[in-house]
């Protein structure tokens, strides 16, 4: 699909969005660990067998559907305490010892999740969790329950809970490989504030397979315009079978409120990474080592001496992979992967990255004006490893396509930021105003703490990072960034 440059704000619909500080409160009791599968409904309630002769008809039809789903969808409150030392109003870089004092504070943060098993298995957007020391997950009846985290994968943006309960409203789960666009859906959640939790709202699926947006490693995303707002993520995209079809995760706009323009993680994928979190503690993907060179456009197929355009071209093929011990090499055309025509880039890492490590693929490729097929053992994606050290020349290249530079979080600068001792990241200590950084709303003295789907804590870290990213072709980078203790998103490009 044709790759569209988004030039407003990429926003998460959840934990940038702060409904105050409390007192701070004890953590949470552990529950015992589970490796079963949740319990699935397996209830069935088509639509087709619903008839629809009038307009009241159809209202209630809407009305049974958001009846059975919401109770299913949960409201998740999340508290993390933080240090904030005193503020010099005088300094920005340098340490001063007059201004050392610290107070103890508790950031909340509000979002949504789905009951995806009555024995008490949830679904939430690994943002809306991420760094809480307490969960609390509030039911459609009232009642609240500690959650305990399953696992998490940023990489996907999914993470799962669980909560000592036996006697949950469970949500059916579709089949998100048979959504059609223009198809009416629902969206659940708690949108702004816990006092607008379980509004539901109505939308269609306007296109899926959305990716290219810079948010996570691996996107797939249904795209609606059902109303989705700060607080919706993890929340419930449901069809018209009353079955969950998406997790809710992000919005793009322009004023950071709905304008129509919702993102979705779609349900298959969700289970995937869901089954795996709870049976291995992880997600492991599989990893090819190479880098895209660009979709083959009209004007390359003819140069190529392709009949039609189709696949791209590899770029780079990185050292001790599975690409390079197969044979391939920079410039050849990847057309297939298992038989099947590669439209993009995005797409074919996407497959890759949900193959498994260890599996044997049949790539279709085009080199020296003959087809060939080329058969490779993939490896396991190593994210740690990804961001190894570069030279200096590389970072220098780096920072002039950003327009911005960054450095450690040493003690003095986070003094002088007002920034208690668990931040992590790296501090932007120079950035031009005439960058795309800048004009995305990115300033100096702002802390980068995730590039994307990874967490960064040395400038290597960040660099590296970055690289991989122009590496699978991203056009887009999320930037989780602290701002004098706030927590918020930047999009940039790059």
């Amino acid at each position: 699909m044709d790759r569209i440059k988004i030039t407003v704000a990429i926003l998460f619909a959840a934990l940038s969005f702060y409904i105050g500080m409390n007192i701070a409160s004890e953590n949470i009791d552990q529950l015992a660990e589970e490796t079963t599968l949740p319990t699935y409904n397996t209830a069935e309630n088509p639509s087709e067998n619903v008839p629809i002769t009038s307009l009241r008809d159809l209202n209630n039809a809407f009305v049974d559907i958001a009846e059975r789903t919401n109770p299913t969808v949960v409201t998740i409150t999340t508290t993390q305490t933080v240090r904030m030392r005193q503020q010099n109003p005088f300094s920005f870089f340098f340490d001063d010892p007059r201004f050392n004092q610290e107070r103890e504070f508790q950031r909340s943060g509000l979002g949504s999740g789905v009951i995806v098993s009555a024995d008490g298995y949830i679904i939430t957007n690994n943002h809306v969790i991420d760094g809480a020391d307490e969960i609390r997950v509030i039911l459609y009846g009232g009642d609240e329950l500690d959650a305990e985290i399953v696992g998490t994968d940023p990489a996907s943006d999914i993470a799962v809970l669980r909560v000592d309960s036996e006697e949950l409203s469970a949500i059916s789960l579709g089949n998100s490989d048979e959504i059609r666009i223009g198809e009416m859906v629902l969206a659940i959640g708690s949108p702004l504030n816990q006092q607008f939790a379980h509004s539901v709202s109505k939308g269609i699926i306007s296109a899926s397979g959305r990716s290219a947006l810079g948010l996570n490693v691996y996107e797939s995303y249904i795209q609606t315009d059902a109303a989705i707002n700060p607080g919706n993520s993890g929340g419930a995209l449901v069809n018209m079978d009353g079955e969950l079809i998406g997790i809710n995760t992000a919005i793009a706009s322009r004023s950071g409120g709905n304008q129509g323009i919702g993102f979705a993680i779609p349900v298959n994928m969700v289970r995937s990474v869901m089954e795996a979190l709870i049976t291995d503690g992880r997600v492991t993907r599989g990893y090819l080592g190479i880098a895209s060179g660009g979709e083959v456009d009209e004007t390359m197929a003819r140069a190529l001496g392709l009949e039609r355009a189709r696949g791209f071209v590899i770029g780079e093929v990185l050292t001790d992979t599975p690409a390079e011990k197969a044979g391939l090499m920079s410039g050849d055309v990847i057309l297939s992967l298992n038989g099947q025509q590669v439209t993009s880039y995005r797409d074919f890492s996407l497959e890759i990255g949900n193959t498994s490590p260890g599996s044997t693929i049949t790539l279709g490729i085009f080199r020296d004006g003959e087809r060939k097929s080329v058969e490779v053992e993939l490896a396991e994606r190593d994210f740690e490893g990804i961001a190894e050290s570069m030279d200096t020349e590389e970072m220098d290249d780096l920072r002039e396509t950003l327009g911005f530079e960054v450095d450690e979080l040493t003690g003095a600068i986070r003094g002088q930021l007002n920034l208690d001792s668990s931040v992590q990241g790296v501090v932007v200590s120079a950035i031009s105003q005439t960058s795309r950084a800048y004009r995305q709303g990115l300033r100096r003295g702002d802390v980068i703490s995730q590039v994307a789907d990874q967490q960064v804590t040395t400038p290597n870290e960040f660099y590296g990072n970055v690289r991989r990213l122009i590496q699978e072709g991203t056009d887009a980078a999320l930037l989780r960034v602290n701002r004098q203790g706030r927590s918020v998103f930047i999009a940039i490009e790059l």
